[in-house]
């Protein structure tokens, strides 16, 4: 008795129930980085260098610039969220800002996503790969949601004096600048001892993105608890650089605002 097969000129199909998924390859570095560089944009590239420190002596001085806006990088790390560790380090060590910043919201989304072991890694990969985190809009975007997450809620306690003191006393104005946006968690959970008291300590730094970062804090202790902040500037309106001055009293009434400026704290 003969077998009935596929007729001439037709395929044997498998049935469905014996095929096997196929899990997606994981993005690869190559990949990635065509897709950042297919957006790159000259012109746009050139007005950014300014407001990044490009120059020469600047604290930018040899960064390179694609010419991608925030919007875009960001789009790109959702599409390539599953790229694995090393690719994100990768990007990091990379001599272009916006893959620097691709690698630092890869991290974010892993921080956030992951669980306390995994949040842990992202931590130490940042610490210790943080001499690449080395412009002001690196920093503000990953030390609130990596460094002083960590210190607030994973456990992170008992490291906080010994970490911000470090970092905080560190001749790389980067590291400083971690210290104080990393507050910024400890902020809206509304504690404000490490803010006040590196804002003291910074007092006489003589870098301005320093200035207006500690500024930026103060005012953030301000939306929260005004008493505290006006309280930290009655003692040192007198002697704190105007920019972190101007930046710490930019939401007070205009009154208050402008007694500080003028070195005359007005009352409770």
């Amino acid at each position: 008795m003969s077998t009935l097969g596929p007729g001439p000129g037709l395929t044997r199909v498998r049935s469905p129930s014996t095929l096997l998924p196929v899990e997606p390859a994981p993005p690869t570095l190559a990949r990635v980085r065509r897709a950042v560089h297919a957006l790159r944009d000259h012109e746009r590239a050139q007005r950014m260098l300014p407001y990044f420190g490009v120059s020469r002596g600047g604290y930018g001085e040899g960064d390179v610039f694609l010419g991608l806006g925030v919007p875009a990088v960001r789009r790109l790390a959702a599409t390539y969220r599953e790229a694995p560790p090393w690719v994100r380090l990768e990007l990091l060590a990379s001599p272009v800002h916006e893959e620097r910043l691709l690698a630092l919201l890869l991290m974010m989304r892993a921080y956030r996503d992951g669980d306390h072991d995994q949040r842990t890694v992202v931590f130490r990969e940042l610490l210790a790969n943080r001499r690449r985190v080395n412009n002001w809009d690196l920093v503000d975007t990953a030390a609130p949601p990596i460094v002083g997450a960590y210190l607030l809620e994973e456990g992170g306690l008992r490291a906080r004096p010994r970490l911000l003191e470090t970092l905080s006393s560190s001749r790389t104005l980067w590291d400083r600048r971690i210290a104080l946006l990393s507050t910024l968690p400890m902020i809206r959970a509304g504690w404000f001892d490490w803010t006040l008291r590196l804002a003291e300590r910074l007092l006489e730094d003589r870098e301005e993105l320093i200035h207006k970062a500690a500024g930026w804090m103060l005012r953030e202790v301000g939306k929260r608890d005004r008493e505290a902040m006006e309280g930290f500037l009655r003692d040192h309106c007198h002697t704190m650089p105007r920019t972190m001055l101007r930046y710490a009293v930019e939401r007070l009434p205009p009154a208050r605002r402008a007694a500080f400026m003028a070195g005359r704290p007005p009352g409770p």
